[in-house]
């Protein structure tokens, strides 16, 4: 808790010097992949699938990339980044439904649901020049 009394803010977490940690680390296992990948071309484009459920922050993942790819073939490049939505499916009642959060609870009331989309975070394609 704060002096206040009150909770802090939830977000993504932060290293001592502010920067997202866990996107910070996603980024630079993309740059090495790609970077791998093209063998010395410039990277143009990279394009992912970050599901709404995954955990990571799209706007704090676009920023990361933008500092680990500094000084690599990567520099530049356009992230696009596609955002599947949650889906499930309940066990009890045979519904698929959406899942906007991770409160795991299907429309009928029961809780045995398994998530069927929207944990994804993958690199789909990418562009060299």
């Amino acid at each position: 808790m704060s002096r206040s009394g009150q909770l802090p803010a939830v977000g993504p977490a932060l290293d001592v010097d502010g920067w997202p940690v866990h996107e910070l680390s996603i980024a630079q296992s993309i740059v090495d992949t790609v970077t791998e990948r093209a063998a010395g071309r410039r990277i143009v484009e990279v394009r992912l699938r970050v599901g709404r459920l995954s955990g990571v922050v799209p706007d704090a993942l676009r920023f990361s990339f933008d500092l680990v790819a500094a000084g690599t073939p990567a520099e530049g490049a356009a992230l696009r980044i596609d955002e599947p939505a949650g889906r499930a499916g309940c066990r009890s009642c045979a519904a698929t439904f959406d899942l906007p959060n991770l409160v795991l609870l299907c429309p009928c009331g029961s809780s045995d649901v398994e998530v069927l989309a929207g944990r994804e975070l993958a690199i789909s394609a990418m562009e060299v020049a």
